[in-house]
């Protein structure tokens, strides 16, 4: 893993969560979009490297609206950047990491994203991220 690509904080309403952190890091969202297959809506601030993830639940079986249910707003996920998911993914099985998701799918911001359950990341919900290739094609 190379570096913390950006932390993950689900929020129960964007509208209202983005001036709080458009203040609090002083910059504005660079990106809000839904990802229909997470059932979330996203917005993306950046604070010199640092990026946070904000996520608010578009449906009431959506993973964020979970975690809202059972642990309220807050931190989510912390996103690691990989040079090769699929990769990393065969080596934290190898080494016994329970995986969310055995393949990478596509997330928000351009990134193929896959999860390492908490109970076996020291109670932390860890993501694993690269650039899409696909994402990159024009058309």
């Amino acid at each position: 893993m190379t570096h913390i690509e950006h932390l993950g904080i689900a929020v129960a309403d964007l509208d209202q969560s983005i001036p709080l952190f458009e203040a609090l890091l002083g910059t504005s969202v660079y990106k809000i979009e839904t990802v229909e297959s997470e059932q979330v809506r996203t917005a993306f601030l950046q604070s010199g490297p640092n990026k946070i993830e904000l996520l608010e639940p578009t449906g009431h079986e959506s993973p964020i609206a979970k975690s809202l249910e059972k642990r309220g707003a807050g931190m989510h996920h912390v996103a690691f950047a990989v040079q090769d998911i699929e990769a990393e993914l065969s080596r934290l099985k190898a080494m016994g990491f329970q995986l969310l998701n055995e393949q990478p799918k596509k997330g928000a911001d351009g990134k193929l994203v896959a999860f390492v359950h908490p109970k076996s990341a020291g109670g932390v919900l860890v993501e694993l991220c690269m650039d899409d290739p696909e994402a990159s094609k024009t058309v």
